[in-house]
């Protein structure tokens, strides 16, 4: 299966950030991971979540930004890639001119229901 990034329709997630998936069990009948590109624009945050089941890893291809991992609190810039185990509050805030986008690897897949707002 193959997709297209222009060809995907974007929506908002719990967190409240814009998100296009690229790969997704109940879209393109992949079985245990969900891939998708998340935008958040220019001086915004996603609020604080987390995720009870998945685990997330988040790698950062435009902007940059500030990493909320638990009691951490860091950078994020191009090229970095951070591990959100499951069970983990976390959020992503925007810190530059343009917008911070992020490819979310989910395992298993990202589920609405497996999302709780802090």
């Amino acid at each position: 299966m193959k997709t297209r990034i222009s060809e995907t329709v974007p929506y908002i997630t719990r967190d409240g950030s814009e998100i296009r998936e690229l790969m997704h069990p109940a879209v393109h009948g992949n079985q245990a991971q969900s891939l998708a590109e998340a935008a958040v624009p220019a001086g915004g945050a996603t609020h604080l979540h987390l995720h009870r089941t998945s685990e997330e890893l988040y790698h950062v291809t435009a902007g940059e930004g500030v990493m909320v991992l638990g009691e951490a609190r860091f950078p994020i810039a191009v090229g970095d890639t951070v591990c959100i185990p499951p069970g983990t509050p976390h959020r992503v805030e925007n810190t530059g001119a343009a917008p911070l986008k992020i490819l979310c690897c989910c395992a298993p897949a990202y589920s609405h229901e497996d999302t709780e707002l802090l």
